[in-house]
């Protein structure tokens, strides 16, 4: 974790870097100046607000993950099935190299799965108990392996970090469109900031979000082919489609909280490109190109 910390701060920094240098070619820098806008100062609390909410909910994720969805821990398992279940992830998880995460099912009948945590050697995968009652032990093998994929891909680090670039870039560039809509068009001359410039940084705020968050989720669903490559590794690919075949057959919307949604083995969006995973159509048919060849 703390490597994928160290380099997107330093991604961060190379960034304003850029900007900065482009800005002083510009000439921009004295403008901004000239308008109180003290750029290494505003940067620093962007980075701050970007990145602060993004890593507190990463190391709250487990915990979260937990209450949200009534997720219950399987400590001592009570059935066969909660022994198979706990056993495969144990196998899979050492055979992907990581520690076992805890296991967890959660009273859900639509067919979903999920994994969220910090660290990858201290994760969370939980199944639902539609999953476990809609597909045979060899789909769920898959579908573990997917989650466990997740997790030794460090992928709810990096969607996590890459939410707080995104984040502290849209906090940056909303405050400097705010100064300059209040300062230049509407001529504010007074001290301090006056309405013009938190009803355009609000509005910025928005609309950059909208554009963040279609990063964000472009990177969401390319991580998804990954783990659906996992799953077939860890599990096999005729598995692994068998999985996703089951999920597109049925007819279950998925029910997991906005927060852990991209982290779920099934998940939609209201249009591709605000969508936290890929149809599951172009998942199979990914899973079955790459392994023809």
């Amino acid at each position: 974790m703390f490597k994928r910390v160290g380099l997107f701060l330093l991604t961060n920094i190379a960034v304003m870097v850029v900007i900065g240098i482009v800005v002083r070619v510009l000439g921009a820098d004295k403008f901004l100046s000239a308008n109180g806008i003290d750029l290494p100062t505003l940067f620093l609390f962007s980075a701050i607000v970007g990145f602060s909410g993004s890593i507190i909910s990463l190391l709250m994720s487990k915990q979260m993950a937990k209450m949200s969805v009534g997720a219950v821990v399987i400590t001592n398992p009570s059935n066969q099935d909660e022994f198979w279940l706990v056993d495969t992830v144990a196998r899979l998880s050492h055979k992907a190299g990581i520690k076992m995460p805890e296991v967890a099912i959660f009273e859900d009948m639509s067919p979903n799965a999920f994994a969220t945590g910090a660290f990858k050697n201290d994760a969370l995968v939980a199944v639902s108990r539609g999953l476990l009652g809609s597909m045979n032990q060899k789909e769920v093998e898959a579908v573990l392996g997917h989650e466990i994929g997740h997790v030794a891909n460090g992928d709810m680090v990096t969607l996590t970090l890459l939410q707080g670039v995104v984040n502290t870039f849209v906090v940056f560039f909303a405050r400097i469109i705010g100064y300059v809509v209040d300062r230049v068009i509407l001529k504010n001359r007074n001290e301090g900031v006056g309405i013009g410039y938190m009803i355009a940084s609000v509005a910025a705020e928005i609309v950059l979000g909208v554009l963040a968050s279609m990063v964000v989720m472009a990177f969401s669903r390319y991580r998804e082919y990954r783990a659906d490559e996992a799953g077939a590794n860890l599990s096999s690919t005729q598995n692994m489609i068998a999985a996703l075949e089951a999920l597109r057959r049925s007819n279950d919307e998925p029910h997991l909280p906005e927060a852990i949604k991209a982290f779920g083995i099934n998940g939609k969006g209201f249009a591709a490109l605000f969508s936290t995973h890929p149809s599951l159509e172009d998942r199979i048919e990914k899973l079955k190109n790459h392994h023809k060849g």
